[in-house]
């Protein structure tokens, strides 16, 4: 047996074990639109993973991780997903945050921020989108001054994910007064539990709020807590970007083709895969999910070589417009019963909500057309587009 089938059996074997007791109801649990669902439990889950040596595989091992190859990072990824085990509720620290410290943080960072992303400790919301700069971040506007040993931050964030259970976010907010566009752009780190934050969750379609308003009105943090220098932020920001479209988007789509297996069972129960074009769709669909795969593997080179490249831009713009249109097809399949909600006062079954909430996918982590443009001026190289 190789090395990379000893650890997917080793892995496989641990989640059979543990997934057991008072985990045993966590299956299936948490997810988009779906991440109120057991977050204490979750968040137990989690600190049993790392105490077992299972949190943040693929980090250096002089960081706290395992050292995991890629390979084994993409075996952990699918196996994880595989056995249906809960959505994890530091995803955030640890495939965002701390991947960038790791490449960007000064030693003193890493030793202060990354070992409680490890023991799941302490969790991470990001603070990128603003009213006004949604998926372009070169017009925020949120702003950082510094006085003494303390940046001062004031401004406003938007859609921020899991804002109310955090514990720290990492900001982009503008340190050079009168800079522009990407310019006078710093990379924060500023603690949650301050006076000078509030956090408003946004009711979503779905009903549920994991998306939040956060408003820094004079919130501290030491000034130390900056990744990169001062005027960096738009460099660390994109890293952080190219690290969110890296291994764990192989996990992502074992998700979805679990998702696409269930419904292709459901439209052979209720008589929908009888109709030729509901036929060709859920065909389209399939051969879709392999085209996700492939993108996916394809990024696995950029991983390998440290941080991801704008091609990450590529696997993103597909899978969020396969998943968006999963949804749709899953209320044709459905038919006229997937109006109805399953109960008062809003109780949406689980089709209802992936409809609902896929609607988002081509939107948060950077829109299509965003995406597009990226695309566009990075990897083709085409001329940017004109700005007033």
């Amino acid at each position: 047996m190789s090395g990379v089938e000893e650890f997917r059996a080793e892995l496989r074997d641990w989640l059979s074990a543990n997934l057991t007791g008072e985990f045993a109801g966590l299956r299936g649990r948490g997810g988009p639109g779906r991440e109120h669902e057991a977050f204490a439990g979750r968040r137990d889950w989690e600190r049993h993973m790392a105490a077992a040596g299972w949190a943040c595989i693929g980090w250096p091992k002089e960081h706290g991780g395992r050292g995991a190859t890629l390979e084994e990072q993409v075996v952990f990824h699918e196996e994880y997903a595989l056995a249906n085990a809960p959505a994890r509720v530091g995803h955030i620290g640890e495939q965002l945050l701390g991947p960038t410290l790791i490449a960007f943080g000064t030693p003193e960072l890493r030793q202060r921020f990354l070992p409680p992303i490890v023991t799941a400790r302490e969790l991470w919301c990001q603070g990128y989108s603003e009213p006004d700069a949604g998926s372009d971040l070169g017009a925020v506007r949120t702003r950082a001054e510094r006085h003494g040993d303390e940046w001062v931050v004031t401004g406003q964030k938007i859609w921020t994910s899991l804002a109310h259970e955090s514990d720290w976010c990492f900001v982009v907010a503008r340190t050079e007064p009168g800079s522009t566009r990407h310019q006078g752009l710093s990379y924060l780190l500023v603690p949650m539990d301050q006076p000078g934050v509030e956090v408003r969750p946004i009711t979503q379609l779905t009903g549920t709020s994991e998306f939040n308003e956060v408003f820094f009105d004079a919130a501290r943090t030491h000034a130390s807590h900056i990744v990169g220098a001062p005027g960096e932020g738009w460099k660390v920001a994109m890293a952080t970007l190219g690290f969110e479209r890296g291994v764990s988007t192989l996990g992502l789509q074992v998700g979805f083709r679990r998702e696409l297996e269930t419904l292709i069972g459901l439209a052979k129960r209720n008589g929908a895969a009888d109709d030729p074009l509901i036929r060709d769709r859920l065909a389209r669909a399939w051969t879709g999910l392999e085209t996700i795969r492939f993108n996916a593997l394809r990024m696995l080179d950029a991983v390998a070589a440290g941080v991801p490249g704008p091609e990450a831009s590529i696997g993103k713009i597909f899978w969020a417009t396969w998943h968006r249109e999963l949804g749709e097809l899953a209320m044709d399949v459905c038919g006229a019963g997937g109006m109805l909600a399953a109960g008062e006062p809003y109780d949406l079954d689980d089709w209802q909500r992936l409809y609902l909430f896929s609607r988002a996918d081509t939107i948060y982590a950077g829109s299509n057309e965003i995406q597009r443009n990226i695309i566009a001026e990075r990897v083709l190289g085409l001329p940017k587009e004109p700005r007033p």
